[in-house]
């Protein structure tokens, strides 16, 4: 069996399909967050399906001083600003390229911005303790707030990532439900924005987080999907950021679903 990260998310590219549901549902895969010394933090979701437009791709940025900058390949109303749009400074559409260089290495690259990020990711026995414990559960069980809370509580310690939230409320009010299905460590990082070196990763503190998604204090590279609560405009912002020349409002339906996607 296959378990070199760049194989599964080849895979999951080449299938390209969701879960069956009546949320707003993504599958890819993707960095949860990684952390930097410096007090930076950036997160990537690399999702080929979309239950609200085309897949796509984003890189999140957070600076020292707690801005938010969400960019990626498709409009804001598409993509992440969707939902956490409310906290962003900024939502940037650019084109953002993603390779693998290798069974564990990755590589992403906004050369517009500019932005460079290469990562190394590994299995360590709390990943695969987890992997092993996730593909036991069965489908429902991922959907259910008590297994979710219980993952959480029992991820934190065993990875050493600090608070994990798999379920709560975005910045823009929807409620969301994390499954990462199979997960790898982020051994090793270098990253460059504007020419600026990112720094070394390492915890920052307070933990950052954006609602009830908290941004694990040690990198972490998963693959599985992400469900969130359909857009209701008298329940939910439609700010895809805080800049008010750049804000726009989100589309408020969905196309149909692509086929299910097995379970892996």
């Amino acid at each position: 069996m296959q378990t070199e990260p760049r194989h599964l998310a080849e895979q999951v590219e080449a299938v390209a399909s969701l879960p069956a549901g009546a949320e707003e549902r993504f599958s890819g895969y993707g960095v949860m967050g990684l952390p930097m010394r410096s007090g930076h933090v950036l997160a990537l979701r690399r999702y080929p399906a979309s239950s609200v437009g085309p897949g796509y791709t984003s890189v999140w940025h957070r600076t020292p001083d707690g801005d938010w900058t969400l960019y990626a390949n498709v409009s804001a109303r598409r993509s992440c600003a969707r939902f956490f749009g409310a906290i962003a400074s900024d939502a940037i559409e650019t084109e953002i390229r993603v390779a693998w260089l290798g069974p564990s290495r990755l590589r992403v690259v906004m050369p517009a911005v500019p932005f460079e990020w290469e990562m190394v990711v590994g299995a360590t026995a709390a990943t695969r303790f987890m992997n092993a414990a996730g593909r036991l559960l069965p489908k429902t069980a991922w959907q259910r707030p008590a297994v979710l809370a219980a993952m959480g509580l029992m991820a934190g310690p065993l990875l050493g990532v600090g608070h994990v939230g798999l379920q709560g409320t975005v910045p823009n009010g929807q409620h969301f439900i994390a499954n990462p299905r199979l997960m790898w460590t982020i051994v090793d990082s270098r990253a460059r924005l504007a020419g600026e070196d990112l720094g070394r990763p390492g915890p920052v503190h307070p933990q950052a987080r954006l609602g009830d998604f908290w941004i694990p204090q040690r990198g972490i590279l998963a693959i599985g999907q992400t469900y969130f609560a359909p857009f209701d405009p008298a329940r939910h912002s439609a700010q895809t950021c805080r800049s008010p020349a750049k804000d726009s409002s989100p589309a408020t339906g969905s196309p149909p679903a692509a086929r299910p996607t097995p379970d892996p």
